[in-house]
C-alpha cells in the first residue's frame, strides 16, 4: 500500500497563471518522501546509521493545472530497487477523484557520509527500504 500525504494549494505555491509553479512540485514530493519516513520509522534508523538518502535524478509528468484552495494527496511508494540505486514513484492527486495532477519517478542512493560513496543496497539496509516504502504506488 501506498503512503499518503496531503498538502493544501497555498497563494504562494502559484505562479503567474494562477497555479502550481513546476518547481513547488519538487518540494511538494520531498514533503511527502519526508513524511513517509518520518511515519513508517525509517527517519530515525537512517540518522543513526549515518546513511542518507541522495536524489540523483526525477523525472516529472505534469499532467494538470493545480489551483489555490485544492487540497492534494500524494501517493508514495517504492517502484524498484537495484544494487546502489533504487526508485520512489509518486503520484499527486486531486483528493477526492481519480484526477491526476502530476506523476515523477525519484531514483536515489544511500550515501554514507564517511565513505564519501553510495553503497550497496543489501542486508538490513535493503530490508528497511522495502519495509518502508511496502507496496508500489
Amino acid at each position: 500500500m501506498a503512503h499518503h500525504t496531503r498538502i493544501k494549494v497555498r497563494g504562494y505555491h502559484l505562479d503567474l497563471f494562477g497555479h502550481v509553479n513546476n518547481a513547488r512540485y519538487l518540494e511538494f514530493l520531498e514533503e511527502a518522501r519526508w513524511s513517509q519516513f518520518e511515519e513508517q520509522g525509517g527517519l530515525d534508523w537512517f540518522l543513526k546509521s549515518g546513511l542518507a538518502l541522495a536524489v540523483v535524478n526525477i523525472n516529472i509528468d505534469y499532467r494538470r493545472p493545480a489551483l489555490m484552495g485544492e487540497q492534494l494527496l500524494i501517493e508514495t511508494g517504492l517502484k524498484s530497487i537495484g544494487n546502489r540505486s533504487a526508485v520512489i514513484h509518486q503520484r499527486v492527486l486531486l483528493e477526492g477523484a481519480d484526477t491526476v495532477v502530476a506523476e515523477a519517478d525519484v531514483t536515489f542512493v544511500v550515501f554514507d557520509a564517511k565513505q564519501n560513496k553510495a553503497v550497496v543496497l543489501e542486508g538490513q539496509l535493503k530490508d528497511m527500504l522495502e519495509q518502508m516504502t511496502a507496496g508500489p504506488v
